[in-house]
């Protein structure tokens, strides 16, 4: 995909709709929000923080709110594009006859209000267990410094090892494959540290 570099590009890229993104745009130049691109296309934050985007696709476009689930929805317009995303929210529009600028501009001042307001959806860390093998497990409990080299890796790099280990079939391999990083773990080396850039 080409790198779009301003949002005059981003129209031209996407002519078909250039009419109906400028009526999107003129409704937000009415606000504080300024505009920007990332991820290819026309995001508008408030303090550096994203509030809303416009997209603009083979047969709609539309506009984005980041943290879209806070809104109120009161003329139902909005979708969950993405059932993965929490928080964000899609309108979605086929030609310039389904844009109601009063009901747009509802929607883009109440997101704004709602980022004022802190109202966000923020990225939650999943700890992710470490599935330790039988082999690498019974060294842990019978061999106290291997266990304390073991603990200080980081939670990524032991899951690394857990996890060459776990994919040997046969438990010989396995017994093998712990021989062979014993000497890594003690010097504190990850797996796959001597492929990582410095």
């Amino acid at each position: 995909m080409k790198k779009v570099h301003s949002i005059e590009e981003y129209i031209e890229m996407n002519s078909y709709f250039e009419k109906e993104l400028n009526l999107l745009r003129a409704i937000i130049f009415k606000t504080e929000l300024k505009e920007t691109i990332k991820w290819n296309a026309p995001v508008y934050t408030l303090n550096g923080k994203n509030v809303l985007g416009l997209g603009a696709f083979k047969n709609h476009f539309s506009v984005w709110f980041f943290n879209g689930v806070f809104l109120k929805d009161e003329y139902n317009l909005l979708v969950n594009a993405q059932d993965k995303t929490k928080g964000l929210r899609q309108m979605r529009f086929d030609s310039s006859k389904d844009i109601n600028s009063n009901a747009i501009s509802a929607y883009v001042k109440e997101a704004i209000e709602n980022q004022k307001l802190g109202k966000e959806i923020r990225p939650q860390k999943t700890k992710e267990t470490v599935n330790i093998p039988k082999v690498l497990k019974s060294l842990l409990q019978n061999d106290s410094v291997f266990k304390a080299c073991f603990d200080k890796l980081t939670p990524s790099k032991q899951r690394e090892y857990a996890t060459y280990i776990n994919d040997a079939k046969r438990e010989t391999t396995k017994q093998t494959r712990l021989d062979k990083i014993l000497p890594m773990i003690i010097n504190g080396i990850g797996l796959h540290d001597k492929y990582k850039k410095c």
